[in-house]
């Protein structure tokens, strides 16, 4: 089965087409949405929630440091600081959706 990748121009022009708007307008619309959600992941807040209904989730959470981590190629133990990792929980229309057997 071959992936499919869509990029921030294919959202764009099917928004153009849905709501019969010019490409451009919409592209910078999507650019302007994109950077507010980054900026409000990328804050300096302990857990960060984006919630967007009928679509789903973003989290940041942090994480514990791993004092003991094991790198695989080498069998190295090595430190890994604690960091904060995102997580995407989807919306319960896309769950329906991807839950139906193949």
């Amino acid at each position: 089965m071959a992936t499919k990748t869509y990029t921030k121009r294919d959202i764009s022009n099917r928004i153009a087409k849905q709501i019969n708007a010019k490409h451009n307008q919409t592209y910078e619309f999507l650019n302007a949405t994109f950077d507010v959600m980054r900026g409000m992941l990328c804050e300096d807040n302990d857990i960060t929630r984006i919630e967007i209904r009928n679509f789903g989730v973003f989290t940041v959470k942090p994480t514990k440091a791993k004092p003991r981590a094991r790198n695989p190629r080498t069998n190295e133990e090595v430190y890994v600081p604690a960091h904060k990792k995102t997580h995407f929980k989807p919306g319960k229309i896309i769950k329906q959706v991807l839950s139906k057997p193949l």
